[in-house]
C-alpha cells in the first residue's frame, strides 16, 4: 500500500515548503523591517500613534469613529469572504465526483483524487487563516474603539496615556489585518499548484515579489516618507 506522500514528487514537496516559508518570511520582514529601510506597515504604525495624539485634542471625535468604523467594516468584509472559499472548498472536499471533473478538466494525467484534495487542503489552510487573522483584527479595532471613548476630553496626563494603548490596539490589529491579507495573496498562489508544480512555483515567486515591492518599493511608500515640516 503506498504512504500518501508516494503521491507526490521531491519537487511537489520543495516547492509547498517554499510557499509556506515565502508566506512566513516575508512577514517577518516586513514587520522586522530595518529602521534604515521601514516597510509601509511600520511607517503606517508611526502614524497610527500620530492619529491617536491629534485624537486626543480633536473636538468633536466623530471623524476618528468614522475612520475606526470604515476600518472594522473591511475586516468584516473579508472575513466574510474567507468563510465563503473555507466553505467553498468543503463543498468541493465533500464530492469526490466533482473534485474529479475537476482534476480531468485541469490535468490529462492520473493523479488519484487524493493528491487533489491534499492540493485543496494547502488552499484551505491558507484561507482558515486569513479568516482567523480578520476575525482578531476586527475584534482588536472592537477594543481600539472601547479604549478611544475612554479618553477624557481634556489634554492630561491620562487622556495621553489611554490615547496611545488605542494606538497599540490599533496598531496590532492592523497587523493581524496585514497578516490576513498576505494569508490571501499566498492562498491565491497556491491554487497554481491545481495546475503542477513549477506553476506553484511561479506563483510563490510572484506573491513574494508583489508583496515585498508594496511594503518597501512602492508609490505609497515614497509618499510616506516624504519630508514633513517640523511639528506633530
Amino acid at each position: 500500500m503506498l504512504d500518501p506522500l508516494d503521491y507526490f514528487s521531491p519537487l511537489d514537496l520543495g516547492a509547498v515548503a517554499l510557499l509556506l516559508a515565502a508566506w512566513l518570511l516575508t512577514s517577518f520582514a516586513i514587520e522586522n523591517a530595518p529602521k534604515r529601510r521601514p516597510s509601509v506597515s511600520v511607517l503606517m504604525a508611526r502614524y497610527r500613534r500620530i492619529w491617536m495624539r491629534q485624537f486626543v485634542r480633536r473636538d468633536p471625535r466623530i471623524f476618528d469613529s468614522q475612520i475606526v468604523g470604515s476600518l472594522r467594516q473591511s475586516t468584516a468584509f473579508f472575513a466574510s469572504t474567507s468563510m465563503i472559499a473555507i466553505g467553498g472548498i468543503f463543498a468541493l472536499l465533500g464530492n469526490p465526483e466533482r473534485l474529479r471533473g475537476v482534476a480531468e478538466d485541469l490535468s490529462p494525467g492520473t493523479d488519484p483524487v487524493l493528491v487533489w484534495e491534499a492540493k485543496l487542503l494547502l488552499i484551505l489552510l491558507f484561507a482558515a487563516n486569513a479568516f482567523l487573522k480578520f476575525v482578531w483584527s476586527n475584534r482588536l479595532f472592537g477594543y481600539c474603539s472601547v479604549m478611544m471613548g475612554a479618553v477624557p476630553n481634556d489634554t492630561s496626563p491620562l487622556a495621553f496615556a489611554r490615547a496611545a494603548k488605542a494606538a497599540e490596539l490599533n496598531i496590532l490589529a492592523a497587523r493581524s489585518y496585514n497578516r490576513g491579507l498576505r494569508s490571501v495573496y499566498f492562498g491565491i498562489g497556491s491554487t497554481a499548484w491545481l495546475l503542477g508544480t513549477v506553476p506553484l512555483l511561479i506563483a510563490t515567486l510572484i506573491s513574494s515579489a508583489v508583496i515585498l515591492r508594496r511594503e518597501f518599493t512602492s508609490r505609497s511608500r515614497e509618499a510616506l516618507l516624504a519630508v514633513e515640516p517640523e511639528g506633530d
